[in-house]
C-alpha cells in the first residue's frame, strides 16, 4: 500500500480540497481553532506559509489527506473520514518522519481528541506535557 500513497505538493488549485478537508474536523478537537474560518480566512492562512513542510496525501491520484510538520517539528495529520482505519495514517506518519529526519518529532493534540492521542500513541509517541492557558 505504501507505493499507493504519496506526498503532493500544496498547490492554489488544492486549497479548495484543504478548506473541505477543514469542515470534517471537529470544532470540539481542534487545537488552532474553535470556530470555522471563512473561505478568504482559510486562504490567507494557506498563504502565509504557516508550516515548514505541508503536503496532500494522495492515494492512486486522488486526494485523501492532508500532513505538515511545523517549524516546531509537530507533525500534524487530516484524513478525510472515507480513509479513516486503513493504516494510512501510520503510512503517511511513517514517510513524514523519514522524508525530513529530525532529533524528535511532537504532536500537538486537543486532550479531548481521542481517537488522534490513540493513533499517535498507537505509533510509539509519548505524552510530555499538558498545556494550559487564560485569556484575560
Amino acid at each position: 500500500m505504501k507505493s499507493q500513497i504519496k506526498f503532493k505538493t500544496i498547490l492554489k488549485s488544492n486549497w479548495p480540497f484543504l478548506y473541505d478537508l477543514l469542515k470534517e474536523r471537529n470544532s470540539n478537537v481542534n487545537i488552532s481553532h474553535k470556530k470555522m474560518p471563512s473561505y478568504s480566512q482559510h486562504v490567507k492562512f494557506v498563504m502565509s506559509k504557516p508550516y515548514s513542510k505541508w503536503y496532500i496525501i494522495q492515494q492512486n491520484d486522488q486526494s485523501i489527506g492532508s500532513i505538515y510538520l511545523s517549524k516546531q517539528n509537530e507533525i500534524g495529520i487530516f484524513l478525510i473520514k472515507t480513509m479513516h482505519r486503513k493504516k494510512i495514517g501510520q503510512i503517511a506518519l511513517k514517510m513524514m518522519m523519514e522524508k525530513h529526519p529530525r532529533k524528535r518529532f511532537l504532536a500537538n493534540i486537543n486532550p479531548k481528541n481521542k481517537k488522534s492521542i490513540k493513533f499517535f500513541i498507537k505509533n510509539d509517541f509519548k505524552l510530555i506535557q499538558y498545556t494550559y492557558e487564560i485569556i484575560p
